[in-house]
């Protein structure tokens, strides 16, 4: 697929402002697209929107299908009569700077409850009918979704601690518990049902304005997800289903002992018998949602590092070869032109940088990597075509402010000699040398837009708790972030 030059906003849904404590996809979400279009940007990029598991990140779901029921907008739910108006109100305010998930997951779980009730008891003809139709249309992963929340619920721990009989599927206690457990899975399909109508309505707007969504699609699944609860044949796994080898990054300059990610790891040799069949759905699954996916460590298609379970670091290991060209083959055969962005950061071969051009996929190139040397290939007068998506910074990156902070004097002294500027808004001056690069596809993250320093960062890898809980308010942004970004989108042809 070529893709035109354009530019836009990374900002996950999680980091709108409103008033129940975390942002989700409702009027906010609605004002923000229109904002980006006065801005004259054509891209928003969000992180993947499924629900979230351990640590609350959105890279541990508990499904590759589902969608976050903490995206589910309560006002929304209010003016179907589902919710009154003193459901919206918390017990106490929540932070309007970050999300308070202890506070917020029981809040929303239960306003989401007593919205599922109240539809349950006075729903019109007209929400029945298109209810029954999201669950027809989306069974093949509703139906074992719904149940695998319900049985977390009913059995308070993860799928590889329930009895045997369930935890291996046998069909007697599938049917036993989709019986005894009804109510509870009608509910979870019901949030569904309801993240993706109001999902949906939001997509519709922000294509009407001209603008596309970017989604975010990790290679690998959460061992505690339903996707290995429903298809164990398709991981390494024992036959108490627990993981004989699982996925990380080897050792290298940045860490010692390299990185231990623990996801199972894929069998490719099923996947391929059965046509890769569970990625197609899972594509087409992404791109109802969104229109272009950035393909998570995407060198694990050409060669991933296998752990053995059990080790206590990532230092033992070797390279196992993924599916490469077949698989994507496959995928373009199924669902023809490919809209993949191949984030291609980290240890990358001569082998996988050539898998990534066979496809015409647009690699990444941070600012926040390139100030080492002249040579350096992520400083925009070395990118060798402009099949590329420039970042000032990732969601995993420290904000550019807070980078530049953190520089010592030599690399300072670099980034002012390469931007040819004095250091008053260094920041500006990358987002600008991101505008003005070569690369088709441009993106800073909002923080970055704001010059926020560290206290804005939305990830550190690496750290389990504590993450993902940046938000903005709508007094951060002024007429001037608007104006500039316009500015810098007619000045260097983008949009």
């Amino acid at each position: 697929m070529k893709f035109p030059r354009t530019g836009g906003i990374l900002l996950h849904p999680t980091s709108l402002p409103g008033p129940h404590g975390i942002g989700d996809v409702g009027e906010n979400a609605h004002r923000w697209a229109e904002t980006l279009a006065r801005a004259g940007q054509c891209l928003w990029q969000v992180l993947p929107l499924g629900p979230t598991g351990y640590g609350d990140s959105p890279y541990q779901s508990f499904s590759a299908f589902a969608g976050n029921p903490l995206l589910v907008s309560l006002d929304h739910l209010a003016q179907k009569g589902w919710l009154t108006p003193d459901d919206l109100h918390p017990p106490e305010p929540f932070p309007e700077t970050r999300v308070d998930y202890g506070a917020v997951i029981p809040f929303k779980r239960d306003r989401l409850h007593r919205a599922y009730r109240r539809f349950s008891q006075n729903a019109s003809s007209e929400d029945v009918a298109d209810f029954r139709a999201f669950r027809e249309a989306e069974s093949h992963w509703l139906e074992d979704f719904t149940l695998f929340m319900a049985l977390k619920e009913h059995f308070r721990a993860p799928w590889n601690e329930w009895p045997k009989d369930i935890r291996l599927r046998e069909p007697q206690a599938l049917a036993t518990y989709r019986e005894r457990l009804a109510d509870a899975v009608e509910e979870h399909a019901f949030i569904q049902w309801q993240f993706f109508r109001q999902w949906e309505a939001l997509r519709a707007h922000v294509n009407a304005l001209g603008i596309r969504l970017i989604g975010d699609m990790p290679i690998f699944v959460a061992y505690d997800s339903a996707d290995v609860w429903a298809h164990p044949e398709l991981f390494h796994l024992d036959e108490e289903g627990r993981p004989t080898v699982v996925a990380g990054v080897p050792p290298d300059y940045f860490s010692p002992t390299g990185q231990l990610w623990g996801n199972p790891l894929y069998r490719w040799d099923v996947m391929a018998r059965q046509g890769y069949r569970w990625w197609i759905d899972r594509f087409r699954a992404v791109l109802k949602l969104v229109d272009w996916v950035r393909l998570d460590h995407f060198r694990g298609f050409e060669a991933y590092w296998e752990i053995p379970a059990g080790m206590p670091t990532a230092e033992v290991g070797r390279w196992v070869k993924g599916p490469g060209d077949d698989f994507f083959r496959a995928l373009q055969e199924a669902l023809g032109d490919l809209p993949i962005l191949a984030e291609d950061l980290g240890f990358i071969t001569p082998e996988v940088e050539a898998l990534r051009e066979r496809w015409g996929f647009p690699g990444m190139k941070v600012l926040q990597f390139a100030f080492s040397d002249p040579q350096n290939p992520y400083l925009p007068h070395n990118y060798t075509s402009p099949n590329w998506v420039v970042y000032t910074g990732t969601h995993d990156n420290d904000t550019t402010a807070g980078w530049y902070a953190s520089l010592d004097e030599g690399t300072r002294a670099f980034v002012h000699a390469y931007l040819g500027y004095p250091d008053s808004d260094v920041v500006g001056r990358l987002i600008r040398l991101a505008w003005q690069s070569v690369a088709h596809i441009a993106i800073v993250p909002l923080q970055d837009v704001f010059r926020l320093g560290s206290e804005a960062r939305m990830n550190f890898p690496g750290r389990p708790w504590g993450n993902w809980a940046w938000r903005f308010r709508w007094e951060q942004w002024s007429e001037s972030h608007e104006t500039e970004m316009a500015e810098l989108s007619r000045v260097y042809g983008r949009c």
